[in-house]
């Protein structure tokens, strides 16, 4: 077996054994959502019965907030596979403020934005805490949807569905993911990468995204950011195979 192959088969068995864990979280979760949804259809029964209203009044009701959503998709054509388990990620939000979260509304995600902190040896809770900070020293304006530590954790500091500040003119119809890295070089440790195969394969299910629509922040400005893919262009073509392999191997189509 190559080094390669090993790095892999590792990288493989790290992230089956999360997501046995994360599997048997979900299906406590499912059993609560199940009980959960059983109840309010014998509920919502009883109502219903109650109401003195004609039958075609409540099938109206039931199915025209349906209409535009099934519309939507068909027009959209693509589909991608969604990955039915998210990762683990802890979250700690920004305070709203006007320098790291100004809560301006995304009104669509086009795309992701992997970029790296700039900071070697930092962790994720540094830079979320650097973030937060500004609304105090307002230096600058900055801050990221995500943050992805040196150990792999996974911090989100703003919600998908606000604005960040990180990746210029595409901050506006993007979601970002800030790095962490060792040294000068920009290179992520395997738990970091792993984690942003991750996080990045399970966003791109969850708004229908190809992964030719993961992007780097170079490729918006021509920053050098993150370095390590903006100076090892292979490496960069390599991390977008292995997120379209994780979504066709544990993606599922979407329910129509």
């Amino acid at each position: 077996m190559t080094s390669e192959e090993r790095r892999r088969r590792e990288a493989y068995l790290r992230r089956k054994r999360r997501r046995k864990r994360r599997r048997t979280i979900q299906i406590m979760k499912r059993v609560a959502i199940i009980c959960l949804g059983v109840f309010l259809i014998v509920f919502g029964i009883t109502r219903v019965l109650k109401k003195d209203e004609s039958p075609g009044e409540v099938k109206a009701q039931k199915e025209a907030p349906s209409v535009p959503q099934k519309k939507a998709k068909k027009e959209k054509g693509f589909q991608q596979k969604v990955i039915a388990q998210e990762p683990e990620y802890q979250v700690d939000l920004l305070t709203p403020n006007p320098y790291s979260r100004p809560q301006t509304a995304l009104e669509e995600v086009k795309g992701i934005v992997v970029h790296y902190t700039a900071n070697p040896g930092t962790t994720a809770a540094q830079n979320r805490s650097y973030f937060e900070s500004l609304k105090d020293t307002q230096k600058t304006k900055a801050s990221s949807h995500f943050v992805i530590g040196l150990e792999g954790e996974i911090v989100q500091c703003i919600p998908s569905s606000e604005m960040s500040y990180a990746s210029n003119d595409r901050n506006v119809d993007t979601l970002s993911i800030e790095c962490c890295h060792k040294d000068e070089t920009g290179q992520f440790t395997q738990e970091t990468y792993d984690s942003l195969v991750e996080l990045t394969a399970w966003l791109c299910g969850k708004f229908n995204l190809p992964v030719d629509d993961v992007i780097r922040h170079y490729d918006v400005t021509g920053k050098e950011c993150p370095i390590y893919y903006v100076k090892n262009e292979d490496a960069w073509t390599r991390f977008k195979k292995d997120v379209q392999e994780y979504l066709d191997t544990y993606g599922t189509e979407p329910e129509e």
